[in-house]
């Protein structure tokens, strides 16, 4: 019997190994994840000081917001980019995506930083939308694994 046959983990690249198997789907939902991510963050910079009273967001806030998405959409491109990316760093990916959920809902019904209705309705669409992704990532990563079956 050889090691890979005692070893089911072996095959898959184990936890912290790279996704093997068809990647695709994974690494589609990783590229467009980025672009949307990138795009927000750009337009968040380019626009943090003309769209701070219509969302009821303060202009450094958002400015802060775009440059931190902006690295982080380099971040996701690059995961997405490799034809077997690091288990490990989608993993990241998707969790980053649920906390971000998690916390873009949080901060719409607390009110935090006090949104216009429009800022309320524009955190939670963007965190629907982030929430797709995670979903789409992790399915990519299921039908990778299975793949391999």
């Amino acid at each position: 019997m050889s090691t890979q046959s005692l070893n089911p983990t072996f095959t898959t690249g184990g936890p912290g190994g790279r996704v093997r198997g068809d990647t695709g789907l994974l690494r589609l939902a990783l590229r467009l994840d980025a672009i949307a991510t990138g795009v927000v963050g750009l337009a968040a910079l380019a626009g943090c000081a003309l769209v701070d009273g219509a969302l009821g967001l303060p202009t450094a806030f958002l400015a802060g917001l775009g440059a931190f998405l902006v690295l982080y959409a380099v971040g996701v491109w690059r995961i997405g980019g490799s034809d077997a990316p690091h288990r490990t760093a989608v993993r990241a990916v998707i969790g980053l995506n649920l906390v971000w959920f998690a916390d873009s809902v949080g901060m719409a019904i607390a009110g935090l930083l006090d949104p216009t209705t429009l800022g309320t309705t524009l955190i939670v669409l963007q965190a629907v939308a982030v929430l797709g992704f995670a979903d789409v990532q992790i399915l990519g990563l299921r039908k990778a694994r299975t793949s391999l079956r």
